[in-house]
């Protein structure tokens, strides 16, 4: 049995939106908007970084990311997938 093809896409979109929850959440709490956020972490463009944390256009922070932004809230990057 491959576990790839028995995950149902509707646990990875989950997953996905968890993540762009808890991003969203401390952005929030940090006071930032997304311009400032986006800046911060390298991404040029706030609709890139709006389309990731609304999971339009099938967009998604990936791994460095993530990184950026825990260490932008403080938080270890597992913090941000929990």
């Amino acid at each position: 049995m491959n576990l790839l093809d028995s995950t149902p896409e509707i646990e990875i979109e989950v997953f996905y939106r968890k993540i762009s929850n808890n991003i969203k959440r401390k952005r929030i709490e940090n006071g930032l908007n997304q311009l400032e956020v986006a800046l911060e972490i390298g991404i040029g463009s706030v609709a890139f970084y709006s389309n990731c944390e609304n999971l339009k256009y099938e967009k998604h922070f990936n791994l460095a990311h993530i990184y950026k932004l825990a260490k932008l809230f403080n938080l270890q990057p597992h913090e941000l997938l929990i």
